[in-house]
């Protein structure tokens, strides 16, 4: 069984994420931790909330940080996510409320509680994972492992020609992560742009899944509508449950190492730039970081199948 703290922003592709890891049948969802990205971090929380109560569980949702670590607070995409995160279907507020702790306490909290067996799986900015770490510096050396969805190695970016939207949301808090001494998995757009989920499957979930399902095919067609404006794919991309599945099928995905460094200023800002040479550089930037993973490659087909299996499983009835 993985235990894991899913840290989130929610957001539609983060919704799918979630539910993929409350029912996949190895993975243990100890709580959701919520931060500023696709939405405010209020609006995170509430869709974090609305999406547990959905589901019919209690787990718990802490929440996190607001605001960057030092850059200005970037514009919220409402038109990738809508303006409640959910492709404005509006739902009613949720009846249950975080819990006193803060994000980056939970985490804390849950590290300790237990050392080398939690996943950190993180689909939105990284502050949390920063001010965690500042809380408490050794969880570096309890955490199982980091498995973000965030960066690009080789690709392109999205939001700039060479950075992706959660690592620019935060470099700073982005490069104070890749630099701690706890081994973490970037699975970036250099792999989530290979994974297409269609319309098609997203019916296949409203008609299989009676608890979530609706949901999920009404808030992915403004995501899909989006996507399908800006590439040609008739689809949305499976950039958030492409971390979860990192978790419990590492070899769905090729990986390289290298030390990696955050660009926190300049036309690169948000670059996530890998060293991959055994030579020393004459530059300081990646001196005594350690070799953290990157994921090149990915095969789609088991992707989509982990996640359909997960949205269509019996676990929903």
């Amino acid at each position: 069984m993985n235990k894991i703290i899913l840290d989130t922003d929610p957001g539609i592709d983060d919704a799918m994420a979630i539910f993929t890891a409350m029912a996949h049948p190895k993975i243990d969802l100890l709580g959701l931790t919520t931060t500023f990205g696709n939405v405010s971090v209020e609006q995170a929380t509430q869709n974090a909330l609305t999406l547990v109560e959905m589901a019919g569980l209690d787990i718990p949702v802490a929440k996190g940080v607001e605001t960057p670590w030092v850059k200005d607070l970037n514009p919220f995409p409402d038109f990738v996510h809508g303006a409640d995160g959910f492709g404005n279907l509006n739902l009613a507020a949720p009846k249950t409320q975080p819990i006193t702790a803060s994000a980056a306490q939970f985490i804390v909290d849950q590290v300790n509680a237990n050392p080398g067996e939690i996943s950190l799986v993180a689909v939105g900015p990284l502050g949390n994972l920063a001010a965690a770490l500042q809380i408490d510096p050794s969880i570096s050396a309890k955490v199982k492992q980091v498995v973000l969805m965030g960066g690009v190695i080789a690709a392109d970016g999205n939001v700039s020609p060479v950075a992706e939207a959660n690592i620019l949301s935060d470099p700073h808090a982005a490069d104070r992560v890749m630099a701690a001494p706890w081994p973490v998995v970037i699975v970036g757009l250099d792999v989530t742009h290979q994974v297409v989920l269609n319309n098609a499957l997203f019916a296949k979930i409203a008609k299989e899944n009676a608890k979530v399902g609706q949901f999920m095919a009404d808030a992915s067609k403004f995501y899909i509508k989006f996507y399908s404006s800006i590439r040609d794919i008739d689809g949305c991309y499976a950039h958030d449950v492409s971390a979860v599945a990192y978790v419990v099928e590492p070899d769905i995905f090729g990986t390289i190492e290298g030390e990696v460094c955050v660009a926190t200023e300049g036309v690169a800002i948000g670059q996530t730039i890998m060293s991959r040479f055994d030579i020393p550089y004459p530059l300081t930037f990646w001196s005594g970081r350690p070799k953290q993973k990157a994921c090149m490659q990915v095969d789609s087909k088991r992707l989509i199948e982990l996640f359909e299996t997960s949205m269509t499983s019996d676990y929903w009835k």
